[in-house]
């Protein structure tokens, strides 16, 4: 039988992991297949007006969107023909996100899809992983994009930088040394527009750890506020699982959900836990995207990896998954990293972070922030050194120059040089955790920064946006380019290779929000 390489599926060992053998044929584990779009050169069309600045004629809701652009049947009964003269069962089937989950054995995913699974040995750990491409039959050549899941090496990581607090005090008991904030503080120095969000709702994507309810009913009483409606939704049997560590992920799931409903304390939160692999992440946001119970108007991802890191065949997944989100009118905010212009890649050379640059995505970086008498004092770029973290943003090497970027700048060791690829970030907000945000986690105070607070606290801000509304103001970033007066010019300052400046740069984006002034941008609702 006739095999097709698929492009994109290459894989190479992580960095330093060497096979100590062959996987376990008898292992069982779950696929996640992706199928084409129906009608894919019409969405295409929609979504390059999009990109442009204009407004989509109306929002597709997410059953239209299904039934317009989701698989076709005909592609679902092939896979399932595959899979059925594989052994394999399908698990599951969606057709709005394109997805037929797959369950099997090591032995028959080897064979279906021309692969030799091993197990691999690195610093974190051991992993499941392939070298090489995955390999399809003619009858499936062009039908599927994307195979994943069958590697299943951690993906991404949380951005997240904790500073503890001393013992287990609570709020009042902390040093003004401390310089850190509630998250309604910046609801004041950002100049948000009052509304609670209303009406609206916030998905979370979390890709380990998990949040306790006690902890989110004492953080919410110190703030005198009520706790926000959380909902957790189990994606590929990743479920709300607190380690009881936290600096470990539980660090970074509070940290959202305490900020995001802080800001929206009226929204509703829904988290969407998921295992942290290329297929659990992308699973999580197609799930989230394509969710007719709860819709989310706003997403808020503070995970990610290097566009190294990832194979091309699930960035053109994920990403597509945001276009799609763009269509529907979800606005998708994302942490840019919190190491600076290397993002973590120890080969000299400058990296962004995925997927923040995705052009769909509203990537979002960190500042520091100082206030006096209840006032921004100065806000400059977050970087604390080699081992304090600094925010991300960059250059992207996969992803082209969007529209809204053209003309623009990057400073790379103070050179000004025509911006070529997409350019990371787009806005920024508080994220150094010196000037952190106090947060509750595990039954411990501590202070948190990092990129991880910054998409909160812009989709909280999105959330009061489009509770004012009465509608999505969705996909925002050309709009955002049209109106950078809305925002607080970050000028100083640097993450390493790049450096601020007046107007957008690689390190604050356009600058830190002001919210007023973006709600009447975004809406045209002006202060009566």
């Amino acid at each position: 039988m006739s095999r097709n390489p698929l492009k994109g599926s290459e894989r190479l060992p992580l960095p330093g992991a060497q096979s100590i053998g062959k996987a376990d044929p008898s292992e069982r584990l779950e696929v996640t297949v992706l199928l084409r779009r129906r009608e894919s050169e019409d969405l295409k069309a929609g979504v390059r007006k999009l990109v442009t600045g204009h407004k989509p004629d109306r929002q597709l809701k997410r059953n239209d969107f299904a039934k317009r652009y989701g698989a076709d049947s005909a592609d679902i009964t092939a896979v399932k023909k595959f899979a059925n003269r594989h052994g394999l069962m399908v698990v599951q089937e969606h057709e709005g996100r394109r997805t037929m989950i797959l369950s099997g054995t090591v032995a028959q995913f080897n064979e279906a899809f021309g692969v030799e699974l091993q197990q691999f040995e690195h610093a974190g750990g051991t992993y499941r992983g392939r070298t090489g491409a995955v390999h399809l039959p003619d009858e499936l050549h062009g039908v599927v994009e994307a195979v994943l899941g069958l590697d299943n090496r951690p993906q991404a990581k949380p951005h997240f930088r904790t500073r503890l607090a001393q013992g287990n005090v609570n709020w009042h008991g902390l040093s003004s040394a401390f310089n850190a904030f509630m998250p309604t503080n910046l609801t004041s120095l950002y100049n948000f527009p009052p509304e609670s969000g209303q009406g609206e709702c916030i998905g979370i994507i979390e890709l380990g750890g998990g949040y306790r309810s006690a902890d989110l009913k004492a953080y919410f009483a110190e703030l005198s506020m009520t706790p926000p409606k959380v909902t957790a939704v189990s994606v590929d049997h990743g479920r709300n699982h607190p380690t009881g560590d936290p600096n470990g992920p539980d660090g970074e799931v509070m940290l959202d959900i305490e900020i995001a409903g802080a800001i929206a304390p009226r929204a509703h939160i829904v988290v969407y836990f998921a295992p942290n692999t290329d297929a659990g992440f992308i699973d999580a946001i197609t799930t989230a995207v394509h969710d007719t119970a709860n819709k989310p108007s706003v997403l808020s991802i503070s995970w990610g990896g290097p566009e190294s890191s990832w194979t091309p065949q699930a960035m053109m997944a994920l990403d597509e998954a945001f276009q799609a989100a763009a269509t529907m009118g979800i606005t998708v905010c994302v942490a840019s990293g919190d190491d600076g212009s290397s993002d973590g890649v120890d080969d000299g050379a400058n990296h962004v972070d995925f997927p923040a640059s995705s052009p769909y995505a509203l990537a979002c970086g960190g500042t520091r922030l100082q206030a006096t008498d209840g006032k921004i004092a100065s806000e400059t770029v977050w970087n604390d050194g080699t081992h304090g973290g600094a925010t991300g943003g960059g250059v992207s090497s996969f992803f082209e120059l969007p529209p809204w970027q053209k003309g623009l700048k990057a400073i790379n060791k103070k050179k000004a040089s025509p911006l070529k690829m997409r350019g990371v970030p787009d806005v920024s907000g508080n994220g150094d955790p010196q000037t952190g945000y106090k947060i509750r986690v595990d039954g411990t105070d501590a202070v948190i920064g990092g990129t991880s607070a910054v998409a909160p606290l812009w989709a909280g801000l999105i959330a009061r946006i489009n509770s004012i509304q009465g509608s999505p103001i969705g996909y925002i970033n050309p709009r955002l380019y049209k109106h950078s007066k809305a925002l607080h010019d970050v000028t100083q300052g640097n993450n390493g290779s790049y450096s601020a400046g007046p107007g957008w740069d690689t390190c604050s984006g356009l600058g830190s929000p002001n919210g007023m002034k973006l709600k009447s941008a975004l809406t045209g609702i002006h202060p009566s």
